[in-house]
């Protein structure tokens, strides 16, 4: 039986460049459906995706976030290639890509630049820097091996896609991905591919800092919900080195005199301290609910899977996916 490819590709404003990427990839992967999401597009990118070929809807949301999320929840496929309208990712990897999907049991392929002519090619000040610094932070909070973390050519499974929460709403869902998918110890493979900078004419919609700190947040919230201990253990770090340094002096004062004239310094040192038992607790708790709730996703991916298996007009969109329980749980 065949199976099915989707080309998603998010767009705004991108009537440079959208003809030639829809003709490039109906090329490069002949057998698959190349649809286009216009997110409020005033230059006419709609119309001239859909003459190249293209299936065309719209999603009114600003934001790539929010594309990505009807695009996950309208189409179904058996492999998802996502890559932007702005022809910097050159069709050329795009066979293997997916075939590390259908045929190699991969849930996420990373398109990894930066292992390839990305640090040349991108002109654009701090982005070289900032792609390193995130994709540092994530692969030490996470304990993965990501080479880039920030790429926006991918492919992932049908298993992957119906079970992805997403939340973010801007570029920020590239993280979001890959930290969801290193948590949930799902399938990861990397293919390096070969990076362009913007054709002439062709604006990018990345805000450098704007969008940069709003990764950055996204990146600490994501630490705070999917690693509780390490995130509160270090607050309650914090707050004990406060408490020790204003304990310290009170102490030796005791020591030397038997007296304790600073009650105020003494009592702020004390609720630093159980401030500081407060934090690690509640992150002790967090991450125990963590391992529960990533015990149910397990569970109900196993049921998902077996479900497919007997049904071959299976369709995800109805069945409750493991995000949907575990939020339930």
């Amino acid at each position: 039986m065949s199976q099915s490819i989707a080309v998603l590709i998010p767009c705004y404003n991108e009537s440079k460049t959208i003809s030639k990427v829809v003709r490039d990839y109906r090329k490069a992967l002949p057998e698959a459906v190349v649809y286009v999401y216009d997110n409020n597009s005033t230059d006419g990118t709609d119309v001239l995706a859909r003459e190249a070929g293209a299936v065309v809807r719209y999603e009114p949301r600003q934001g790539k976030g929010n594309v990505i999320r009807t695009m996950f929840r309208e189409i179904d496929a058996d492999c998802y290639l996502m890559i932007d309208g702005d022809d910097t990712y050159p069709a050329e990897h795009a066979r293997d890509m997916v075939n590390q999907v259908l045929f190699h049991r991969a849930d996420m392929v990373i398109g990894d630049r930066l292992s390839s002519t990305y640090f040349t090619e991108n002109k654009r000040m701090f982005h070289n820097s900032g792609n390193v610094l995130v994709r540092n932070l994530v692969n030490a909070f996470f304990g993965g091996h990501v080479t880039d973390i920030m790429t926006g050519y991918r492919a992932f499974s049908r298993m992957f896609v119906k079970s992805f929460p997403v939340l973010s709403q801007g570029f920020e869902i590239e993280t979001e991905m890959t930290i969801h998918a290193l948590d949930k110890n799902f399938v990861l493979a990397s293919i390096p591919v070969d990076y362009r900078d913007r054709p002439s004419g062709s604006v990018s919609k990345l805000s450098t800092f704007s969008d940069g700190f709003k990764v950055l947040r996204t990146i600490a919230r994501l630490v705070r919900d999917y690693r509780p201990l390490p995130f509160f253990s270090l607050i309650a770090a914090l707050f004990l080195l406060i408490a020790v340094i204003l304990f310290i002096p009170v102490w030796n004062e005791f020591r030397i005199t038997g007296l304790v004239p600073r009650f105020p310094t003494l009592f702020a040192a004390g609720f630093m301290a159980l401030a500081a038992i407060q934090m690690f607790c509640c992150g002790l708790i967090l991450h125990t609910n963590g391992n529960k709730n990533r015990q149910a996703f397990e569970v109900q991916l196993n049921m998902l899977t077996m479900l497919c298996k007997h049904t071959p007009d299976c369709s995800e969109d109805d069945i409750p996916s493991p995000a949907q329980h575990s939020s339930e749980s």
